[in-house]
């Protein structure tokens, strides 16, 4: 499915105003975990499946990496990544992730953000990404906690108050896609288990580094109370593999 909401003109000013948006990295709640799993960037040839505004990409080149690549579907977004985070060293290219192509041991680290989720055969994009990387690379990604995506609705469970009570989960074990609401407009995503993941990438052919379900950081919660509610389930989940 190559769904391209971000082009949108309503939607993607409903993403502008979000908080990683304006902020960048510091901006997004999974920050503080996620860059304690990315590899060493010096030097390496860096992939960004998903880039968006280009943070990521930034940040490879801020911290030594030879050279990355930003992909994306959205003419918004790379325009954006374009006019915000373009120091040399980034080559942003418009693509649907279903149609990325590339010669074998091609990159050292392949990255993506809260994108895999938008993706309907994640083995097709870990086979792909193990093929590109070279011997011993790393792909780091974020996605969507099966927690949060398996019900669909991606809401809580209020009580006559309008106090939230939970979150809801159900047809966990029902790997589709899902029709949900975000920014105001109909988006799909594709639910899948938590073991799909991790099995997915060992039959592909890597080794699991670490696996994360991040909790906002403290001075986050200081800064921003409504932040509470993340501790209450996970929303996303990070994954580090080696080849």
């Amino acid at each position: 499915m190559k769904e391209n909401k971000y082009d949108n003109p309503s939607f993607f000013d409903q993403y502008e105003k979000m908080l990683r948006s304006q902020l960048g990295l510091e901006g997004a709640g999974e920050w503080h975990a996620l860059k304690t799993m990315l590899p060493d960037f010096k030097d390496k040839k860096v992939l960004d499946l998903g880039c968006g505004f280009g943070w990521h990409c930034r940040y490879t080149i801020e911290n030594g990496a030879q050279s990355v690549i930003g992909i994306d579907l959205s003419e918004k977004m790379l325009a954006k990544a374009k006019e915000i985070n373009n120091p040399e060293g980034i080559q942003y290219e418009r693509k649907a992730l279903e149609d990325v192509t590339y010669p074998e041991h091609t990159f050292d680290i392949v990255l993506s953000s809260l994108t895999l989720h938008y993706i309907e055969s994640f083995a097709s994009v870990a086979q792909n990404v193990h093929q590109w990387l070279v011997p011993g690379g790393y792909f780091v990604f974020s996605v969507e906690h099966p927690v949060f995506t398996a019900e669909g609705s991606q809401d809580w469970i209020y009580d006559k108050d309008g106090e939230k009570t939970c979150w809801p989960v159900d047809r966990y074990f029902i790997e589709e896609k899902r029709n949900t609401t975000f920014l105001g407009e109909n988006v799909i995503k594709y639910h899948r288990t938590l073991t799909s993941y991790l099995n997915t990438l060992i039959r592909c052919g890597f080794t699991i580094k670490e696996i994360i379900e991040p909790e906002p950081g403290p001075e986050m919660l200081k800064e921003y109370p409504e932040m509470k509610d993340e501790l209450r389930r996970p929303m996303m989940l990070l994954i580090s593999v080696q080849k």
